[in-house]
């Protein structure tokens, strides 16, 4: 529910990783509260909707999830153009997911905008007994490109609600700036039923 008085934000954010990284599971557990052991691969994107009340600001996230086999890496522009926030997913337990979420990031910096707001997950983290990227080396990357970095575990439910409440931070801060992908929207006008026309 938005605060009375409060600044709203309609902000657009885009997940991209590997697939099995574990990005659905990531945004259900956030939207939903909801963990499956076998979450089905995502066909093209999925899209949600959530919303986060801050003392600053009410984010309104429209959320895309994006596949993450190859096959479908070509619609990804699609999805993270004109986003607010892009959260780059991999897992813990496997060295490729990390190789393949540098590519992401160096995508972004190449066609995203600059006042993208960047976050880099290491999910799984309930897997500790299998990983095979130490949390110093996704921190170090994370801090050389300007991102911020946690781990996660959708399974667990670590740190997903601090992944989405940092981002909800970091929009409220740069929104006197208005960058793109956020709308500051008037709350009377707001009421009124929004559509969402997405390409099959």
């Amino acid at each position: 529910m938005a605060r009375a008085g409060n600044k709203i934000i309609q902000a657009k954010l885009v997940l991209l990783g590997d697939m099995g990284t574990g990005k659905t599971s990531l945004v259900l557990r956030f939207v939903k509260g909801q963990f499956f052991d076998h979450q089905e691969p995502t066909i093209g994107a999925a899209f949600f909707t959530q919303i986060l009340s801050l003392s600053e600001a009410t984010v309104k996230f429209d959320i895309w999830d994006t596949a993450g086999q190859e096959r479908y890496h070509s619609l990804a522009p699609m999805y993270y153009r004109g986003a607010a926030a892009a959260v780059v997913v991999y897992d813990i337990s496997s060295t490729d997911t990390f190789t393949r979420a540098k590519k992401w990031v160096q995508e972004l910096q190449r066609q995203g905008n600059l006042s993208l707001v960047l976050a880099l997950v290491a999910n799984k983290c309930d897997l500790e007994a299998k990983r095979e990227v130490e949390n110093e080396e996704g921190e170090q990357f994370a801090q050389d490109n300007g991102m911020f970095f946690l781990e996660t575990s959708a399974k667990t439910a670590q740190n997903i609600n601090e992944l989405f409440h940092e981002i909800a931070k970091r929009l409220a801060r740069a929104c006197p700036s208005k960058p793109p992908g956020v709308n500051l929207i008037n709350e009377t006008r707001d009421r009124r039923r929004k559509s969402f026309c997405c390409l099959g």
